[in-house]
């Protein structure tokens, strides 16, 4: 497993869900139960970032604001249960790489996910 993906996601049965989902799929796993917890980690040999948008504390858009001014090239794969034209704006001006609305399809997060390392894009 040479592609680590960073979860993060402040309800406990959805990282789990995911971890296991992405693990399936062949990649290894970091989970973060805030953004603040994954800010102050390394986030050495992470290849993409799956972020809640509605985390409790920072917000998951906050925290992909300071990704980027930290580690401006980790892609990152949004999911949210309340879609909104105004998140679906702010997300694509932070430049992730996909915005997905919960409840979704594995396959759609893991083809997601695929194209976002395959594909790593950098923030200028």
């Amino acid at each position: 497993m040479g592609k680590k993906v960073a979860i993060v996601d402040d309800e406990p049965g959805v990282r789990r869900a995911l971890k296991r989902l992405v693990e399936a799929n062949g990649f290894a796993t970091q989970v973060y139960g805030s953004g603040e917890d994954f800010l102050q980690d390394s986030l050495e040999g992470v290849t993409c970032a799956i972020l809640d948008v509605n985390l409790g504390g920072m917000s998951g858009l906050e925290t992909c604001r300071c990704l980027i001014s930290k580690h401006g090239d980790i892609p990152v794969i949004f999911i949210t249960a309340q879609d909104s034209p105004d998140v679906r704006s702010e997300a694509m001006e932070l430049g992730c790489s996909a915005l997905l609305r919960k409840p979704f399809l594995g396959n759609s997060l893991i083809g997601a996910v695929r194209e976002a390392v395959s594909h790593p894009h950098g923030h200028a």
